[in-house]
Order: structure tokens, then sequence, then C-alpha cells
């Protein structure tokens, strides 16, 4: 509705400011038009109803621009009669101040003395003018026995009242979609004009709002169930003293603390600050569109609504090719789906009659019939994606062959696509109210499941290692699964919902950029929501598109590797003593469930780190076609120095890859005495180079000067890579990625105890996972190599390319993961040690360049990577049980010993420099070439990652 009235913004709701005659008579003129249960009178110049809000406090909480319901409701700005998509209204909103802080800060920022006006104040002004104007009116809310007693109070006190009825439904009935439309249905038949609702904030204003409409009422009044109470005699106001000093919370509070509490002292005060900070006076000129401010969710528009624009299409259910246009490009990721992929596929064409769909599917290596089936349809892109490599990478793979869409939509396929739901989504993405949308998920019976969900916290994590039934009781601050009935019924915003079935807006796709694949096999939707919200995009839940889960959806996710994913998540986005509190309450909640036979090992798996590599990771595929197809362009440089013993199992590792001509294959021989040379020219495709300095970045330098392609990987002659692996990390390289290397796992096979518990005590330590030293191979893209320049002559030159880039330029790849040999015994540990020391040691203080200061890009001093103390530390803190503390205490020694050793020397003498380094590193962690007979070096590589 429009008006000459003044109105102020607070905290996102627009209240209309005006005293209590003109508010009276603004709402009687309303109601006073001839009841219309379709609205089909609009065209004759009727006004749409009429929804009249007192706030308060809860309000703003509630709905506004912090609120879990913000931009849900309408307001009084919109030009009469229009939305954002310029179809008519369904509702006008009129929303006046109730709550004391609501209008003093009126009065603070106008310099006018606004009066309240309470549903109290109102009601009786409103009862007595709807009895002299022969208004009809109907009671929605409140018990039966408060009804009987208003039925009573209006006999005697307003015997002229027309009262059209009045209801009282369950609320099961109000947070059921069928059970209020026939309730909505009920009321039009009365020929209500004025409907009292008194449900209760949200509800109330969430119902009215969706089903308001069908009502047929001219006016509905969300007064609150108070509000009836009072006029049943059932409750009594606060003296008028007491409202006057704006303590009529506290009246109510002492009149009902256990119902009340939790809402004046714990929800309510949140609202103070923003009421003070997001408030401001708005001008007197309505908006010309609104946009997705003040338009709640409605129904997604008909054949009708559409027919008539130029994006709707009305086509035979086949897929829109590569090359034209789409409405929605559809993206899948399958794994052994055979069962569900025809269901699938045949629901979607029967949406592809309304709106241009392209569906692209990525297929993580099926081992049953998904592919043949998916290949039998002509008009759906089928790509593989070389393994197992989890849902998040499958994503990826499936973007890249998107093609021209407004709208991307990822979906999962064992879903049952509900017919309209597609169209649904898309509209609301048309309708500016969001970037994102996701629909209402079922099972196979019906049953609304609880897919949405809060951002994960340290609090959120303690309150969730609570039963069940006492987490439905807390506030949202200490929950993370949106479970309260009407959050499911009513379309609003979210933080983060399950995504398996999620539309984004097509240009926001693009600025996203890829899933990340470290969310092995799923969980990467909690991370991809949370950049959409941080890029300043709205999620948004819709209700009216629903999509059915089937009854049986393939081997659910280990409980111990989604438990291990939410600690990588909150590793990546906040510190690490964060991530260590958020561990305890994790391993909390597990402890209270060690007597769920599912849950068993989980508690293990997120106390101890080094468990982690023993969890399913991404594996290469069965098929080498499916990798070698289409295998992106590189080059591989193998510094090697006296490898002959293991230079042809490397390389054998590499044939597939050789065979196929896309990428360089160069191994720099540096000072080599043995048949390291002879034995790699043999092998096909591989170009030998030989250096004469028996330096690794000398050897690695002239690897470069040959080579022609980018990106380059850098691989030490005694580890293998699997085609697959080597492609993921080729595909990874590229903006903003500059370095980045493969997971790798620590191979202990006849190592002694000692050592497997020092490598135990690695794996736990935070570092090892993010850093990009360690795994014997890492990649650089053209730009991230022009950062280094040639490679210094330091020996750790791992550690000084890791050093060289910050944090979000460089990435461990989720791929099969490259194994990397320990040493066998303590003797070989410790050489290995005294050599890593050594060499951390000799990097120059330059080292790290153009990373370091990340707001003017100036050099970061160099700062030793590890310390004896600071690596006691990180022992220390690793320690989760008694297994990682024996593995820490065996470990600190043989870490210490290096350095203890160190100071000694530096009594007696210089320390050795990087020049007069021996190479006894190499020979503890190589084992013999492999022989004829011996299995296939690719086997290996399927082995869980870390």
């Amino acid at each position: 509705m429009t008006g000459n009235h003044p109105r102020v913004d607070l905290a996102g709701i627009t209240v209309d400011l005006m005293d209590q005659d003109e508010a009276i008579r603004t709402i009687t003129a309303r109601a006073a038009q001839p009841a219309a249960a379709d609205r089909r009178a609009w065209d004759t110049g009727t006004e749409p109803p009429l929804a009249v809000v007192t706030a308060t406090l809860d309000h703003v909480v509630r709905f506004g621009t912090r609120g879990p319901w913000r931009r849900t409701l309408g307001e009084s700005r919109p030009p009469l009669g229009r939305d954002a998509c310029d179809r008519p209204v369904r509702l006008d909103w009129l929303t006046l101040p109730a709550g004391a802080p609501l209008v003093t800060a009126s009065r603070h920022m106008t310099g006018n003395d606004w009066p309240r006006l309470a549903g109290g104040d109102l009601i009786g002004p409103l009862l007595d003018a709807a009895e002299r104007d022969g208004i009809s009116v109907g009671f929605l809310g409140g018990s039966y026995l408060v009804q009987r007693l208003l039925s009573r109070q209006l006999v005697r006190g307003r015997p002229g009242l027309a009262v059209a009825g009045m209801w009282s439904p369950d609320h099961s009935e109000l947070t059921d979609e069928e059970a209020s439309l026939r309730l909505a249905q009920a009321i039009a038949d009365a020929g209500v004009q004025l409907l009292v609702v008194g449900l209760g904030r949200p509800l109330q204003e969430l119902w009215i709002d969706r089903y308001g409409p069908s009502t047929g009422a001219n006016v509905l009044l969300a007064f609150g169930g108070a509000v009836i109470d009072l006029l049943a005699g059932a409750a009594r106001r606060a003296p008028r003293r007491v409202a006057d000093h704006g303590l009529e919370w506290a009246w109510r509070l002492a009149a009902g603390p256990t119902r009340l509490a939790r809402r004046y002292l714990v929800d309510d005060p949140r609202g103070q600050w923003p009421l003070r900070r997001d408030s401001r006076v708005l001008e007197d000129a309505p908006r010309d569109r609104p946009g997705r401010e003040g338009f709640a969710d409605r129904p997604a528009a008909t054949a009708s609504d559409t027919a008539d624009r130029p994006d709707a299409t009305h086509g035979s259910g086949a897929f829109v090719p590569l090359g034209r246009t789409a409405d929605v490009a559809v993206l899948a990721v399958t794994r052994d789906d055979q069962d569900d992929i025809e269901r699938f596929v045949a629901a979607l064409r029967r949406e592809a009659h309304d709106v241009r769909l392209r569906l692209v599917v990525a297929d993580n290596d099926s081992t049953d019939h998904t592919l043949e089936l998916l290949r039998a349809h002509p008009d759906i892109t089928v790509v593989t994606t070389g393994g197992n490599l989890g849902r998040a990478a499958g994503i990826n793979v499936a973007r890249r062959h998107r093609g021209e869409a407004e709208a991307v939509l990822v979906l999962h396929p064992g879903l049952e696509v509900r017919p309209g739901a597609v169209r649904h989504l898309l509209s609301e993405i048309r309708s500016g109210r969001a970037d994102l949308v996701v629909p209402r998920l079922v099972d196979h019976e019906g049953t609304t499941q609880h897919s949405l969900h809060r951002e994960p916290s340290v609090a959120r994590v303690f309150g969730d290692a609570l039963p069940a039934a006492l987490r439905t009781r807390l506030p949202a601050v200490l929950t993370g699964t949106l479970t309260a009935p009407e959050g499911y019924q009513f379309g609003h915003e979210v933080e983060w919902a399950t995504g398996a079935a999620v539309m984004v807006r097509a240009d926001l796709d693009r600025r996203l950029g890829e899933w990340d694949e470290r969310f092995f096999p799923s969980g990467e939707d909690t991370d991809y929501f949370r950049r959409a919200r941080a890029s300043g995009a709205v999620v948004r839940y819709a209700p009216g598109a629903v999509m059915a889960r089937c009854e049986a959806p393939g081997p659910p996710e280990p409980p111990a590797l989604a438990a291990v994913n939410r600690v990588r998540y909150m590793r990546k986005h906040h510190s690490e003593t964060v991530t260590t509190v958020y561990r305890v309450g994790l391993a909390l909640r597990e402890l209270l469930r060690l007597h769920v036979p599912e849950r068993r090992g989980v508690l293990a798996a997120v106390a101890d780190e080094g468990r982690w590599q023993g969890l399913p990771g991404p594996t290469a595929s069965r098929h080498p076609a499916t990798v070698l197809s289409g295998f992106p362009r590189g080059a591989v440089i193998i510094p090697a120095r006296n490898a002959a013993d293991v230079i042809l199992r490397t390389l054998s590792a590499l044939d597939p890859v050789l065979r196929t001509g896309r990428v360089e294959v160069i191994v720099a021989c540096n000072g080599c005495t043995d048949d390291t040379a002879i034995l790699a020219a043999s092998v096909p495709g591989v170009q030998v180079i030989d250096c004469p300095v028996a330096s690794t970045a000398a050897a690695m330098n002239a690897g470069d000067a040959v080579a022609t392609r980018w990106p380059r990987v850098y691989l030490a002659a005694d580890v293998e890579i699997t085609p697959t692996t080597l492609r993921r990390v080729l595909e990874q390289l590229r903006s903003p990625v500059l370095a980045a290397r493969p997971a790798y796992r620590y191979d202990d096979v006849g190592a002694s105890w000692p050592v497997r518990a020092y490598y135990r005590a690695r794996c736990r330590l935070p570092r090892t996972e993010r850093a990009l030293s360690g795994a014997g191979v890492f990649g650089l893209t053209e730009a991230g190599h022009a950062r280094l320049g040639t490679f210094p002559e330091v020996t750790a030159l791992d550690v000084f390319v890791d050093r060289s880039f910050a944090q979000e330029e460089k990435m461990t790849v989720p791929a099969p993961p490259v194994a990397v040999r320990t040493p066998h015994d303590v003797r070989s540990l410790l050489a290995v040690l005294r050599h890593d020391l050594r060499a951390t040691l000799s990097l120059p203080g330059a080292a790290v360049r153009g990373a370091g200061d990340e707001a003017s890009g100036t050099c970061r001093p160099d700062v030793p990577a590890s310390t004896a103390g600071s690596t006691f530390w990180e022992f220390v803190r690793a320690v989760r049980g008694p297994r990682s503390a024996v593995d820490a205490l065996s470990s600190g020694p043989l870490a210490a010993a290096p350095r203890l050793g160190r100071r000694v020397r530096l009594r007696v003498g210089p320390v050795v420099g990087p020049g007069a380094i021996a190479w006894e590193w190499d020979a503890p962690r190589r084992r013999p070439a492999r022989r004829p007979g011996d299995p296939a070096v690719e086997a290996p590589q399927d082995r869980p990652g870390p």
C-alpha cells in the first residue's frame, strides 16, 4: 500500500508512523470492501488484502536484517498492485510500532512524539468500528476453551458484531500445506472481511503471507495470541502506567516466566544493537521496484504466467545441446547409480517441457551399467572423471561442459524431481530475491527431511552433542540444524543446505569457481555456501520446489570420514585454536554415541589425526582409457642422481601418459656415476639430459631450459605418480593456484616400530597436510615459476617453494596419493632428519618472495620452517589419547637428536654448508626397481589417502 505517512527502517523492518485514529481509519476502510476469496476483483479496482503487524523487538529479531526470516514479509512501500516481476501483488502490509524500543527509536529519528500502537490498544476500536459498519469478523487462533470464553464476551459486550466464525487449528495443521489450504478455504466460505490472527510470532506472519489471500479476508490482523486471550478475559494487560514506561515485557515475563524467559532474556536483547545501528528515516516516495527486499515466497509461476515471456519454452522434452543457450544447466555426478538414473533422466525430461535444460553427467568410475544407460541418450553430455574422485571433483568436471545457461542446477542422481520443481527454482532466481535456491527434500513416503542448516561453530558443535530430544529446545546459536516445522513450510533465507540439490545463478557460479575437492567424498556443500555468502550472495529455501530421495540412496558416507571433513572445514576457515576447541566438542558428541554400532571408530578418527590416512580417499580409474582421453598438456621434470635402482619404476608409471604425446617427460641426470641415464633413455618418449653438477636445483633448471610446456611437475626419481594423480595436479594448476602437490601417504612397510611411530606422529601435525613439502613432487604454473625465477642452490627446494606462496596460492590436490617411502630403521631415519635440518637451515633470508606481506606484496623475513621448540609443542598439541601420546614421546627424542648434535658441532667448528651436504638420504628411502612379473605400479595408488 502507499500513503503519505512517514516511514522508518528499523533494522530492516519498514515501520509506518501514524496516530491511532489514522491507523483505525486505514484498516477499517480496507476491511469494508466486499470479501473476495480469489481476489479476482483486483481488475475492477478493489485493493488487495491488507496484513497489519504490530511490531515489537521480537519482530525485529525474527524478521530484521539479521533475523532468520529477514526479507520474507512485505511492506507498505511497493507501488500499489505490482511486484518486482511486474505481477499483481497478493498482499499489502502495514507495520505499526508496538514495542517500546521501536517507538523510542522512531521518536529519536524523526523528532515527533509518535504513539505506541499495540494490538491490545487497537483491537477494541477496530471491533467497535466493525460493529458499527457491519464488517464481518473472524478469529483464528487461541484454544477451544478461550474461544468459548471469547464468544460469550462478544455476545455480552458487542451484540451487534457480525462474527463469521472462529477457528482453533492445531500447530500441525498450520505447518501442513494441504491442511492450511483447507483452513483458508473454510474461512473464505464464511465470508470473513476482518480476520484476527493470533497464532504467535513468527507463525502468524508467515501463515498470513502465504495463505492470507486465500482466506478472502480484506484485512488480517497479526496481533498475536495474547490479544485473543485479552478479549476473552483469559489474560490481563499490564497497567497503563507500567506500559507507558516500557515495562510491559517485565509484567508479561512475571506472569509466564517458563514460556517467555527465552524470548525476553535471550532472544530480544540481541535486537537492541541492530536497532540502534541499522535504522534510518525512509523517503516518502515509494520504491519503483523492490527487488528481493520485502517480498515473500510466492507460488511458482504458472503456465499462464509465463506463456507470454520470451524466455518461457515448451519443448519436446529433449535436452539443449552444447552451443545453444539453455535456461538451466543440470550437473550430476554418478557413481554406480544404475538403479536410479533412468528415473532421474525421465523426471528431467518432463521438466524440459517447460524449461530449456542441458544435462551434463560426470561419472566417478562406475562399476555397473550407469555409463551404458547414460550413453543411450545422445542429448546428454557424459564425461568421465578418471577415477572415484569424490562429488566435488565430479561437479568441477561437469562445470567445464555446462555451456551457456541462465542458471546452474547441481543435482544428486538419487533424487526424484517432482513436477514443476525446476521451474519453481528458476522463478526464484529470476525474481531477484536469491542467488542460490534450494528445494524441499522429502523421503520416499513424503516426509520432509531436515536439510537446512546453520553455519558450523564451536557453540553449535557442543549443542549438537546433546540428545535429539534436548536439541529441539535450544536457541539457534546452539543448534546446527533447523528443525522447526515452519522453517520447512515457508520460504526464507538460509545459511546453507544439503547440497543434493541447489540452483545457482550462472554469473555467481562463474565468480565462485570450483568446488573444494579436499572434502571427499562429500561435505563440500558447507564450504561452497559459505563462500557464496561471503561474496554477498543470498541463499533462499523454496518449499514449492519438491524433490524426493529414493528409498535406497546407495552406500552412505562413512561417519568417520564425515566427522573428519567437519574438522577440515573448521581448519580451512578458522584458527588452529578454534579448530582444536571444535574437535573437543566433536569428540564429546561421538563419546555420547559410542553405544551406536555405526558410530564406532568415529571418536578415534576425530581424536587421532594419524588415522586419517586409513580413511577412504580418491582412487584411480580401473580403465586407463578414461584417464588418458583428453589428457591435459604439461611437462614432468625428474632430477635424478644415481637413481638406477628406481628410475624404471618411476618411468613405468608415466608410460601411459607418455604414449598420449601431451606431456613432456624430462630426466635430468645430475652428477650420475651409474646407469641412470642409460635406463631412462631406454623408455620411449623420455628426454634425457646430462647435468655434470651434483645439484638438484641445477638439474631442475636444466630441465626447465629444455621443457616447452606448462604447467610443470617436478618429481623425485624415487616417487611414482599415477596418470590419474598427474592429471588432477595438471588440471588444478591454473589461476588463482600457482603451486600444488598431490596428497601423499607414508609407505612404512618393513620399517621398525620407532620409525612407524615417528611418521604416525608426523601425520597428526596440521602443517603436514597443508605444506607443499614432503611429497617428493610439486607443480608450478608459468606465473608461479616466474615468481621464483631459476631455482636457487638450496637443498630443501620443496620447503623453499612452499614458503614462496601464500596459502591461497597453493593447494594440496585430492587425488590417489603418491607413496613416500620411509626409512627402515632408526639409523636411517636420523640420517634423513639430519639432512632435512641442514637443508632447512641453508635456505637464504630472501627465501620468501611476493607472498609474505599480503597487503603490500613485500618479502617476508626468513623464518626457519621448524625449530626444536616449535616441533616439540606441535607433537604435544597433537596428542589426543594414549596411542598418540606414546608416538609423540618416542618421536620427540628422534626429532631433537639432529638439533642437539648440531649444537655440539657448533662448539667444535662451523656448520657444514649446503654444498657439502651428503646424499645419505637417498639410500634409506629407495627400494629396488620393479622386476618383470612384479605387480603393476598403479595398484598401490588405489589405497585410501590421507
